[in-house]
């Protein structure tokens, strides 16, 4: 008995894709693969940057509340402990205080009420978060109405400082030597904040936390995290399957229309396209064109 013949397709020649016909697909199709690719790879970039964070936060929420005060005073490294807990005893100059524009609570527009404290027993002073107040209120210039005179104890949480606004945002316009002091910011730029006040500030700002004995405005609150790992890991595995799709799925679709394309050619009834003929050349005269 004879064994079946197994019939081995051919191979596609590679030379095709760039081939006359194809030289344009091939180059769009290249171009969407590659920035595929590139966009799996900024996924796990940003996964990456997110896993960090998380792990800098959590560090940073397990350690022992810290005293501001004394030798914690003089750490040069109070910007890396962002989001720790603090607390700190002082004295509040309302003469220099500044708000953050765009702070929403409940629904309702107002602003973020940022107060130096003279820290106590120090000649340190740190920027306070104190809270939510309506803007009307600032823009009636009525922020005295919330001023705690006095010594105060501050209990809330370390937060470095922004210099740029986050994206689509507006940027604050830096006061230079001799202008009148910028009284709403967009972000808590604490150097350019510090740079209108008679005094230096420490380069982090405390973001005061609610306390259920405190019942007035402002309104205290604290950022919300989310400390999960996001959709990150998804997205990219999404664009990595997607290049591989197009990139695996195109040369297959080039050899079925080029295999269609030759049975075509060589079916009985397949007839040639006849080449159209070249225009005729008119001869010229020399009397304006007439013969």
């Amino acid at each position: 008995m004879d064994r079946p013949i197994l019939k081995i397709e051919p191979t596609m020649n590679p030379s095709i894709l760039l081939s006359r016909s194809w030289w344009k697909t091939t180059l769009i199709v290249v171009t969407a693969v590659v920035v595929m690719v590139r966009l799996g790879i900024w996924q796990l970039d940003r996964l990456e940057q997110r896993r960090s964070f998380n792990a800098r936060v959590l560090e940073q929420q397990a350690q022992a509340l810290l005293e501001l005060s004394g030798p914690a005073l003089q750490d040069t490294h109070l910007e890396d402990m962002e989001y720790r807990q603090v607390v700190v005893t002082g004295e509040y100059d309302h003469a220099h205080e500044v708000v953050l524009r765009n702070q929403v609570w409940e629904n309702e527009l107002g602003v973020h009420v940022l107060t130096p404290l003279k820290i106590e027993d120090s000649d340190q002073t740190v920027l306070v978060n104190r809270g939510w107040i309506p803007f009307e209120d600032f823009q009636n210039h009525d922020l005295g109405k919330y001023a705690e005179p006095g010594r105060v104890l501050v209990k809330g949480i370390i937060r470095a400082p922004q210099t740029r606004p986050q994206i689509g945002g507006r940027a604050d316009p830096i006061p230079q030597r001799g202008d009148p002091p910028l009284l709403a910011w967009n972000v808590a730029n604490v150097a350019a904040i510090a740079a209108q006040t008679p005094y230096p500030l420490l380069l982090v700002y405390i973001q005061q936390a609610p306390d259920q004995n405190w019942t007035r405005m402002p309104y205290r609150s604290l950022p919300e995290l989310d400390l999960t790992e996001g959709p990150h890991m998804g997205y990219a595995l999404q664009w990595f399957i997607f290049a591989t799709i197009l990139g695996v799925g195109y040369p297959v679709y080039i050899r079925r229309e080029e295999k269609t394309s030759a049975k075509s050619r060589n079916h009985p009834g397949y007839v040639q396209p006849a080449a159209q003929p070249l225009p005729a050349t008119q001869p010229k005269s020399n009397d304006g064109g007439k013969l």
